[in-house]
């Protein structure tokens, strides 16, 4: 897969066949787009392409909220590439962007830089100065200038249109079953271990610790049955995310517990994979409380990894 990282850079390209949107989740109504965009793609002979933004448009907007990112930007580049997608065009989301009237973003963009032949983009998909162009303005504008359009309808999962408003949600409230569902892979956190306060290994469950990159969306604070990849093998394991409240003030982060595992990971990349929350943090009267309760939930987690075999 061929990455643009720029408008600029976008230079003698094949005919192509495009999918539009932020694909900020890559949740199931996404990879279903895309996945159109290849066959359709394959089918003509053209070059199939994903065009999004690398930041998120609402994030240039004054007065409103910051969107948390679901996907950390190399996983979203691998997915979509797993996808079997030609050329992704990663573009900055800009202020002359955000000014360009939707007309010129179809024929300055769209036709001028993409080559592009068909587009694909979801039903409520909008672009151009203060959001005006919308799917039915990329079919009137087909018919005047020779190129296809497919605009997919809401993507249901037992009866629930996916979006990643509803995933972002989903995470935020530890429903990991359902992220999941949605997503068609597991909630993950990923980086490079840091080192901790060492009280896990001191009572008998060392942890590994993840920082919490306040540009992602998090889970609330509590305890995860999780799986735990290092150097590409998924290992059972247990994670707390949250702020230690037994033992002091922390500020919050990750920390997993793999089971049977001996291994020093401080400095090394790891991925935490969410499956099911046990229970919410809480402070205990003392380590020993903390303990016997950790004891508790690696029984549990452990039976849950032994019936779903990592």
């Amino acid at each position: 897969m061929l990455v643009f990282n720029s408008l600029e850079e976008i230079k003698d390209i094949k005919p192509t066949v495009v999918a539009l949107g932020n694909f900020d989740g890559i949740h199931l109504g996404h990879q279903a787009i895309i996945k159109k965009a290849v066959n359709d793609a394959t089918g003509e002979g053209y070059k199939s392409a994903v065009f999004t933004f690398e930041n998120h448009p609402r994030n240039l907007l004054k007065n409103t909220a910051p969107v948390k990112n679901i996907l950390y930007p190399e996983d979203k580049m691998r997915i979509i590439e797993s996808l079997g997608i030609d050329y992704m065009f990663n573009i900055p989301f800009t202020e002359d962007i955000m000014k360009m009237e939707a007309e010129d973003f179809i024929d300055e963009i769209l036709l001028g830089k993409l080559n592009m032949k068909e587009v694909l983009c979801g039903f409520n998909y909008h672009f151009g100065y203060k959001a005006r162009g919308n799917v039915n303005l990329l079919l009137e504008e087909s018919m005047k200038k020779d190129f296809g359009v497919h605009v997919a309808e809401p993507f249901k999962v037992d009866g629930q249109v996916v979006s990643s408003s509803l995933i972002r949600e989903k995470i935020s409230e530890g429903d990991m079953v359902a992220c999941s569902k949605y997503l068609g892979r597991n909630y993950a956190i990923a980086g490079e271990v840091v080192v901790g306060n060492r009280l896990g290994r001191k009572i008998g469950f060392p942890t590994s610790n993840l920082n919490i990159d306040e540009g992602m969306v998090s889970p609330p604070n509590g305890v995860y049955i999780t799986k735990c990849t290092y150097n590409g093998v998924a290992y059972p394991s247990i994670t707390n995310v949250g702020h230690k409240p037994t033992i002091g003030v922390y500020a919050k982060n990750v920390e997993t517990h793999i089971f049977n595992f001996d291994k020093e990971l401080y400095g090394k990349m790891i991925k935490v994979e969410f499956l099911e929350k046990l229970r919410d943090e809480k402070k205990f009267d003392s380590v020993e409380e903390l303990s016997k309760e950790i004891t508790a939930n690696c029984i549990t987690a452990k039976a849950y990894h032994r019936q779903h075999s990592v």
